[in-house]
């Protein structure tokens, strides 16, 4: 079967689906299947807010005799088209300042940073096992291997850790200062919170090798 020409009829398919007759731009290209039965035709669109894209009609004809028929009529972007950038979810872009009064941050339940509370460890937690029993039944989830680790490697990384200038500077690590409150739990032996009201960090999750010029054993 030879080529034809439906310009006219993929046209005025596109004029009829447009909201407006201005829309559909000047003739772009037109391409044929195999067996030269279905044809493809593309327009400029000139739509508000869809720069480079393209009506993209489909139009097939059985045979030579036939009347071509129109299948199908889309806008599809064109390479030069201005396109949305990649759906990011929520979970992946937000931030901790997004965090305001009244703002409220849906759950997630396959967040895999947490398991059942039930399977909450003793060592986890600082408690004997009936305490992490009760604990369980009262938290729905506690922190999973893969939430511990994501929060201990954030914290050391930190500024808040032993790579930080202030702590570069630092006279003693955190670890032997008097104002140095250990974490419960398995991350006992890494972290723990700063209690000196003139640390730049007091309140703060702190590495045991931190530090900072306010130690409670610092010298001149």
């Amino acid at each position: 079967m030879k080529t034809f020409d439906a310009q006219s009829v993929a046209r005025d398919a596109a004029l009829a689906e447009a909201e407006f007759a201005t829309q559909v731009g000047d003739f772009v290209s037109v391409d044929y299947d195999d067996d030269n039965r279905v044809a493809t035709y593309l327009f400029a669109a000139d739509i508000a807010g869809y720069r480079g894209w393209r009506w993209c009609v489909t139009v097939a004809k059985v045979d030579d005799e036939a009347t071509p028929t129109v299948c199908d009529v889309v806008v599809l972007p064109g390479p030069d088209s201005l396109l949305a950038p990649d759906h990011v979810p929520y979970m992946e872009r937000i931030l901790p300042e997004d965090i305001q009064p009244g703002v409220i941050v849906p759950s997630v339940l396959e967040d895999t940073r947490l398991v059942p509370g039930v399977n909450a460890l003793v060592q986890d937690e600082g408690l004997d096992a009936t305490e992490i029993f009760d604990l369980g039944l009262m938290r729905p989830r506690v922190l999973s291997i893969e939430g511990r680790d994501q929060a201990s490697k954030r914290w050391y990384t930190g500024d808040r850790g032993p790579h930080s200038p202030l702590a570069q500077s630092a006279p003693k690590p955190c670890a032997s200062c008097g104002f140095f409150i250990p974490i419960a739990g398995s991350l006992r032996s890494a972290f723990g919170v700063c209690a000196n009201a003139i640390a730049p960090d007091d309140a703060r999750v702190v590495s045991v090798d931190h530090g900072c010029g306010a130690h409670s054993e610092a010298t001149l």
